[in-house]
């Protein structure tokens, strides 16, 4: 079985597209057809941003990465976020995972990112094993917290006297 990462290109869109749509059914994510293609083409026309790699197993395309690029001062540079990570339900559990995590992990020193971070369900015991096994730690200090900016929350009715 030979693994191979390819790295995504916006031409490739409509290999892409249906992969996003069938991770963001899996894993409950609400988005619409145009936003996730308005992100991906954000991604693929910039690479300061990161990348998206297909994962080709025995040149059928199977999946997909997706590296989101950041700035750590705690891990002294570049960091990234492994943001979305798919792979056809066919292809789980037989260690495509696992060559996928050690190639991006190469990938990413050559690309001078210091730390990958990513997500978990933790009710997700295969990911969790997974994960694990190619050497990411859980930070038990800390927990992971969002906040959307381009929606109305609660504490955006408070006013700022720096404004």
């Amino acid at each position: 079985m030979e693994v191979q990462l390819r790295k995504a290109e916006t031409h490739q869109l409509a290999e892409i597209l249906p992969l996003v749509e069938a991770y963001h059914v899996c894993e409950q994510i609400p988005s619409s057809a145009a936003a996730r293609e308005s992100a991906i083409d954000q991604l693929l026309d910039d690479p300061r941003l990161g990348g998206l790699w297909l994962i080709a197993v025995d040149a059928k395309t199977v999946g997909y990465i997706a590296l989101c690029r950041g700035f750590s001062i705690e891990f002294n540079g570049f960091d990234a976020f492994i943001d979305e990570f798919f792979l056809l339900p066919e292809f789980r559990g037989r260690g495509v995972g696992k060559i996928v995590l050690a190639k991006i992990k190469r990938l990413a020193a050559a690309l001078e990112i210091n730390a990958l971070h990513l997500e978990v369900a933790r009710d997700n015991e295969p990911a969790l094993k997974l994960y694990t096994s190619a050497g990411f730690q859980a930070r038990d200090k800390y927990r992971l917290m969002s906040l959307p900016v381009n929606k109305q929350s609660p504490s955006d009715n408070v006013e700022d006297s720096n404004q």
